[in-house]
C-alpha cells in the first residue's frame, strides 16, 4: 500500500479495521480515496502501514492523487460526509460492517445492537453511489432467528435510495420496501443487484477455517452478469485435495520432508477414505495448513517473498522481542494451557477460525500443538499468516490489542479472490456496453 501506481479503478473502505479488505481490494487495482475507522489502535495500524493522513470525523479531505497518502478519517462513521465522491465515480464500496451484533461470540442483538454497521454503509451507498458493494461479515446474519433481518438488509441494499422514515421501525420500513419491488421497478441507477455468499475462506487459500458471508451488489445501470460473477469466485481450494496430498508418498510430504516419522504416520492413518474423482472432474488446489503458513506461501500482488518463522523455543516463552530471523511480532509467550474445550490447533490441518475475543480468546484457537507434543501459544506473526497478512504489515499495540485486530480482519486472500471478482466483472460489463 506504500507503493502506488496509477489505477483506472478507485475504492473506499468503511471499518477498515487493521486492512486485511483494503489490502485485498488495492491488490485486485482499485486506488483508495478513504479510510474510515473508529477503533484507536486500527487507526494506528493503518497509519504505520499507509503512512496515512489522518482527520477528524468532521473533517472533508481532499480526494488523493495515485501517487498520495489515503486520507484515514479517524471516528465514528455517523460524522462522516460521503456527497463529495460522488463526482469521483467511486468503483468499489467495501468495508465489514462491525459483527458483534450477529457474532456466536459477542452478544448476538443483532439489528437492536447499536454497533449494527449497516446502516451506515447504506447512507454512504446513497451520498457516493458506488458501481459495486463488497460486505464482509460473520455467518451467524444467517441464523434463523436473524433471517428475517438479514433478508431486509439485502432489500435495502436494493433500494438504498428509499429512505427508512425517521422513527420508524426496521419492519415497516421493510414493508414499503416489498412494496416498492413489487411494483414498477425504480430506474436502474437508483437500485442494486444483490447477493450473498456463504464462504469458508480456506477454499479460496487462507490456512484458516472460517466462515463467512460476503454480501456483493452491483449498480443495475451497469448490467453486470452475475453468472459470470460467480464463475470467478468458484472455489480452487478443497480439502479432498488435502487429504490425497498428504497419502503416503504425496508432494505434501515432499513440501514438508522435516516432520518426524511418527507425525506424518498419525496424521496418514487419520485420513477418511480416498474418494475418486470423476474423470471428467479437474482437482483442485490443497488446502493450505498452518505448517504451510508457518514455512511461508506466495502471496501474489501483496507479498511474494515469505520464508519460514524461525521456531520458538521453550526457553523463549519470556514476552522478549528478539526479532528472531528479523521478523516483528514473533514472540514467544508463556502460559499457554489446554483442556476439555479449549484444544490447540493442529499443524497439519488449517487452523481455527482467528477470534478477537470479547472475554479472552475462548477454545484453544490462539494456542497449538507442535511436533514434539508440547504446546504453546501462537506468536501474533503466526496468526497473521494465518489471516494472510504480509510479513512486512505492523500491527499497533500490546499482543492483545494485535490479536483483537488480526481477529477481526478480513483474510487478505479471501478478500482478494471477491475483490479481483468485482474488477473482472464491472471491466467486462463495460466493454460489453
Amino acid at each position: 500500500m506504500t507503493s502506488r501506481s496509477q489505477k483506472a479503478r478507485t475504492s473506499v473502505e468503511l471499518f477498515a479495521g487493521a486492512g486485511g479488505l483494503a489490502m485485498a481490494v488495492e491488490s485486485a487495482g482499485f486506488r483508495p480515496l478513504l479510510f474510515n475507522e473508529f477503533a484507536k489502535r486500527a487507526c494506528e495500524t493503518l497509519a504505520i502501514n499507509n503512512k496515512a493522513t489522518a482527520f477528524e470525523a468532521a473533517e472533508r479531505p481532499d480526494v488523493p492523487g495515485p501517487r498520495e497518502r489515503t486520507p484515514l478519517i479517524v471516528g465514528d462513521v455517523d460524522k462522516v460526509d460521503f456527497h463529495y465522491l460522488k463526482r469521483h465515480n467511486v468503483d468499489v464500496l467495501a468495508g465489514g460492517p462491525p459483527c458483534q451484533p450477529f457474532s456466536l461470540g459477542g452478544t448476538a442483538k443483532g439489528d437492536e445492537d447499536d454497533r449494527n454497521g449497516f446502516p451506515h454503509m447504506f447512507r454512504a451507498i446513497t451520498e457516493m453511489s458506488p458501481k459495486a458493494v463488497i460486505c464482509e461479515n460473520v455467518r451467524g446474519l444467517l441464523r434463523p432467528s436473524f433471517k428475517p433481518y438479514f433478508d431486509y438488509i439485502k432489500r435495502e441494499l436494493s433500494l438504498p435510495f428509499e429512505k427508512r422514515a425517521d422513527g420508524a421501525n426496521w419492519r415497516d420500513h421493510d414493508q414499503i420496501l416489498r412494496d416498492k419491488l413489487a411494483m414498477s421497478p425504480p430506474p436502474d441507477e437508483t437500485q442494486y443487484d444483490v447477493k450473498h455468499y456463504e464462504v469458508n475462506a480456506a477454499d479460496y487459500g487462507v490456512p484458516q477455517i472460517r466462515n463467512r458471508v460476503i454480501i456483493i451488489a452491483f449498480r443495475r445501470d451497469l448490467g453486470v452478469s452475475f453468472d459470470r460473477f460467480e464463475e470467478l469466485i468458484e472455489p480452487q481450494y478443497s480439502e479432498e485435495s488435502l487429504y490425497e496430498d498428504m497419502r503416503p508418498k504425496g508432494p505434501y510430504w515432499d513440501r514438508h520432508s522435516e516432520v518426524p516419522t511418527d507425525v506424518r504416520e498419525r496424521v496418514i492413518a487419520r485420513l477418511p477414505p480416498r474418494t475418486l474423482l470423476s474423470p471428467d472432474e479437474d482437482r483442485k488446489l490443497p488446502w493450505r495448513t498452518l505448517r504451510d503458513a508457518l514455512k511461508g506461501i506466495e502471496l501474489k500482488g501483496i507479498d511474494e517473498n515469505q520464508g519460514p518463522l524461525p521456531a520458538i523455543l521453550s526457553q523463549h516463552l519470556d514476552r522478549l522481542d528478539r526479532k528472531l530471523g528479523g521478523f516483528t511480532d514473533h514472540v514467544g509467550w508463556p502460559d499457554a494451557r489446554i483442556y476439555r474445550g479449549h484444544t490447540p490447533n493442529e499443524l497439519d490441518r488449517p487452523a481455527k477460525t482467528v477470534k478477537a475475543g470479547v472475554h479472552g480468546v475462548p477454545g484453544g484457537e490462539s494456542v497449538m500443538l507442535l511436533d514434539d507434543g508440547t504446546h504453546r501459544y501462537m506468536t501474533v506473526r503466526e496468526t497473521a499468516r494465518v489471516m494472510t497478512f504480509p510479513d512486512h504489515w505492523q500491527l499497533a499495540g500490546p499482543r492483545g490489542e494485535k490479536m483483537r485486530q488480526l481477529g477481526n480482519a478480513v483474510p487478505v486472500l479471501l478478500g482478494q479472490a471477491f475483490a479481483l471478482a468485482v474488477a473482472t466483472a464491472l471491466k467486462e460489463a463495460e466493454s460489453a456496453r
